[in-house]
């Protein structure tokens, strides 16, 4: 018998740079495996799911190993390429594997354990206890266990740690890990006949519950629901079901189970729909998409990514289905992307009326277990049910794909796809673009208004590059008209905030039955009130931010923290009464629509109206339907939305874009611009977009205006170039965080002096951002611009040592230190 010990290194979700080693007990043996889940004891009280990356013979040479605890897989759920995709994030995106691990898998997969304090029975008093340590000693003698959290929340105290030490200490109470499980499987209770019970002796059965009338008829009703002896195979019946028909309560049946003549069984339920859907054609597609179909297959041949550039309503979907169903019937799978949970409800039903159920989908309005059954479904690889199209956010780069063939990355030029806070901070279209490289995959760039980046890699020829500049059935482009907001304030013809051009325009569309789509890429009511008599304007307790005034709520809300308040009844520095909100979001629009058009249906989408999983749905249906007549949005309406009725689009403040200070800010107003043109005459008239600016001259607008998007791209690169941006160089941005602003000061001067020793005239900074108090920690910038052909990895590595070094200096150990790799 073999008696070496094997040891197992493993990756826990925590933020911590290191693999950890644990022995693996003999009864183990043959069951770890690289890949598996297994539990795992950390720090004196924790227990965490950890994955297994390697196992070996070597025992670490500087600590005691713990055993490893228990496995939760028969089978390994991450192979190789996930190991080394992880592995890539974790090295490009400077951040730790753990961190990569934590956001990879759905919560209901990462157990973790919750301190659960229970009552000592045996406990005798010797001395006298406080108060609140008699509050605990009685909830728990009238609860099985509690954790801090709930003793935290019946007390009303806002920590019982003490008390709970002082308890445990004079052993009134126990403390016990267990292990938190956030997924169980989804299970319903079906009700059977006893199989004893015969057709002949179903008679006698019936005449035996002859006292008991209501025994008899919920058996009946069984018999009646199931089909028992009347059909070769009996018909399943929920016990929902049965009690709903017959009637009757829970103990009624009971009786009969008691009585050995029916019998209650569970059965794993899908919460995942999978009733048949029946797939269809695709539609055919015209010369223009044909076209470029073909030379996009062309190009893969050579190249890995191929960008298509195509103007809005050229009809990219339809080749992307064309190219998803080449790909299916090859037996490969297909990951779909798309910036926005909003994008999804209309591109669903598109793909499933040619696919059928072979397309899930993968976003954060899923609950937790809702994303574990798809993660399973596409790891098990069941033919019956595993999905061969996934069509997800940025997050479902993570899923466990086997035969991967195509990536398909729709609007790739939006700044969802990156991920900011917590780390990894990854972008996906970058991030999908290595995952395909690892499955020998392909990859597909959409857009109508590419990334400069995107774009400069394709006229390089790093990727290849298909235009479609033709829209579907030769639907002519909008008709794009400027409405000077500066003239007409002067002349005093604005109607509340709308210019005359763009309220006639409003008004003739409803009078003509079509809709209409609003854009402000501002929720709420007004970003901020303002004194009228002295300026005070009310500010974040945690952030160095105003509050956002919410008339839905008559809430002030910070945007960065969640923190809340009602709106002051006078000003807190003159207390004068007279506060006036300023500016406008899509609230005030709504608000305002309703006073002008008042006979007119209107519906807003922004993060204040879809929040619940179902909102995105109902309000693009109804929109859809024609149940709505105007639309406000923020950047959600901009997304590749199709609706055939839309004959105006109005953006409402082109200046809140285009003065943005960052270097990206040009090439976004464009975007955002071009893109909620492109909602405009889509298949019936020519639209018309008017953009309300005070600035009618400014060069972004004009090319907004000539759909030119090659000359923002030329102006953008001289620019970038001059200014020694992207795509020229490469950024990191370091955020240095402290409670302390002193402390955060003297840091960022010392840090910055290090760095600028090592990378000389690349380090800009430090320099506190626009908004440098965000959740009460004080924050600070230093840029690192390197150029293309440098090694970043040797730049990383410099950057960690670096921080590391001054993390471990007494006065800075809480510093935080996160990087940014390829900020937006």
């Amino acid at each position: 018998m073999n008696s070496t010990t094997l040891y197992a290194d493993v990756i826990l979700p925590i933020p911590l740079a290191q693999l950890f080693t644990y022995n693996i007990p003999s009864e183990l043996n043959g069951e770890v495996a690289i890949g598996k889940r297994v539990v795992v004891p950390f720090g004196s009280k924790k227990l965490y799911t950890a994955i297994v990356k390697d196992i070996h013979e070597n025992a670490p040479a500087d600590y005691e190993t713990k055993p490893v605890l228990s496995i939760l897989d028969s089978f390994p759920i991450i192979d190789r390429i996930q190991f080394q995709f992880w592995e890539w994030i974790s090295q490009y995106y400077q951040c730790t594997i753990g961190e990569v691990y934590k956001a990879a898998l759905p919560s209901g997969m990462k157990l973790e354990s919750q301190t659960r304090i229970l009552l000592n029975t045996e406990f005798v008093a010797h001395g006298r206890l406080s108060a609140s340590e008699e509050q605990i000693l009685n909830i728990l003698s009238h609860s099985k266990d509690a954790s801090i959290q709930d003793l935290n929340q019946i007390t009303k105290l806002k920590n019982t740690l003490p008390q709970v030490k002082s308890l445990l200490d004079k052993g009134a109470i126990i403390v016990e890990e267990q292990l938190q499980k956030s997924y169980r499987e989804k299970t319903q209770k079906i009700v059977n006949l006893n199989p004893q019970i015969t057709e002949s002796l179903l008679s006698e059965t019936l005449d035996q519950l002859g006292r008991a009338k209501k025994q008899q008829e919920v058996l009946m009703c069984y018999l009646n629901l199931s089909k028992c002896f009347i059909e070769p195979t009996p018909h399943k019946v929920k016990l929902t079901e049965l009690l709903k028909s017959s009637g009757t309560s829970h103990s009624i049946v009971n009786s009969l189970v008691k009585k050995n003549i029916l019998e209650i069984s569970e059965e794993k339920i899908d919460r995942l729909d999978f009733t048949e859907i029946k797939a269809g054609q695709a539609h055919p597609l015209n010369p223009h998409q044909s076209t470029a179909y073909k030379h996009i297959i062309q190009q893969f041949e050579e190249k890995n990514c191929v960008l298509l550039h195509g103007v809005t309503s050229s009809g990219k979907t339809e080749i992307y289905i064309h190219l998803i169903r080449k790909y299916i019937e090859a037996g490969q799978q297909v990951l779909y992307l798309l910036p926005e949970i909003a994008l999804t409800t209309q591109i669903i039903h598109r793909l499933q009326r040619v696919f059928g159920n072979k397309v899930g989908v993968y976003h954060s309005k899923f609950n937790d277990a809702e994303r574990v059954e798809i993660w399973n479904n596409i790891h098990q690889n069941d033919p019956n049910k595993t999905y061969q199209v996934v069509l997800g956010v940025r997050s479902s780069i993570f899923l466990p794909f086997h035969n991967l063939g195509l990536i398909i990355i729709d609007e790739e030029h939006e700044n969802t796809y990156k991920q900011f806070d917590p780390a990894p901070r990854y972008h996906a279209r970058d991030a999908a673009l290595v995952l395909a490289q690892k499955h020998g995959a392909k990859t597909l760039l959409g857009t109508a208004t590419p990334a400069i980046e995107s774009y400069y890699n394709a006229r390089k020829g790093k990727y290849g590059l298909v235009e479609l500049t033709q829209r579907y059935q030769n639907i002519q482009l909008p008709e794009i008209l400027i409405a000077n907001t500066r003239e007409a304030r002067r002349k005093k013809i604005m109607k509340s905030i709308f210019t005359p051009m763009l309220y006639d325009h409003i008004r003739e569309a409803l009078e003509m039955n079509e809709q209409v789509i609003l854009f402000q890429n501002r929720r709420g009511f007004a970003p901020y009130i303002e004194c009228k008599e002295c300026g005070w304007v009310p500010h974040c307790e945690n952030c160095d931010v105003s509050l956002t005034y919410h008339r839905f709520n008559n809430k002030l809300e910070c945007h960065y923290c969640g923190y809340s308040t009602y709106p002051p009844n006078g000003c807190s520095q003159c207390e004068s009464t007279s506060l006036e909100d300023r500016g406008y979001g899509t609230e005030k629009i709504e608000e305002e629509l309703l006073g002008l058009f008042p006979e007119a249906k209107i519906g807003r989408m922004d993060l204040d109206t879809t929040r619940s999983k179902r909102a995105y749905e109902k309000i693009i249906a109804s929109f859809e339907q024609k149940k709505l007549d105007i639309l406000i949005g923020t950047q959600m309406v901009s997304k590749g939305l199709d609706f055939d009725n839309v004959s105006v689009v109005g953006i409402m403040n082109a200046d809140n874009m285009l003065n943005y200070p960052d270097f990206r800010a040009y090439e976004r107003s464009y975007q955002l611009m071009a893109q909620v043109a492109g909602r405009a005459g889509r298949k019936h008239k020519q639209g018309k977009v008017i953009i309300q600016t005070n600035d009618p001259k400014h060069p972004i607008i004009k090319d907004v205006l000539r759909n030119n998007y090659l000359n923002m791209y030329k102006m953008q690169m001289e620019e970038r170039e001059e200014y020694i941006y992207p795509p020229f160089y490469r950024m990191i941005s370091i955020t240095l965080k402290h409670k302390d602003q002193r402390k955060l000061n003297q840091a960022g001067l010392q840090f910055g002096s290090a760095l600028r020793k090592i990378f000389g005239i690349r380090i800009f900074g430090p320099q506190a951002p626009l908004i440098n108090r965000i959740q009460n920690f004080y924050l600070l910038k230093i840029i690192l611009k390197i150029e293309s052909k440098s090694s970043p990895a040797k730049a990383k590595w410099i950057l960690n040592r670096e921080a590391n070094t001054i993390k471990s200096k007494a006065e800075f150990k809480s510093l935080q230190i996160h990087f940014d790799v390829d900020p937006l």
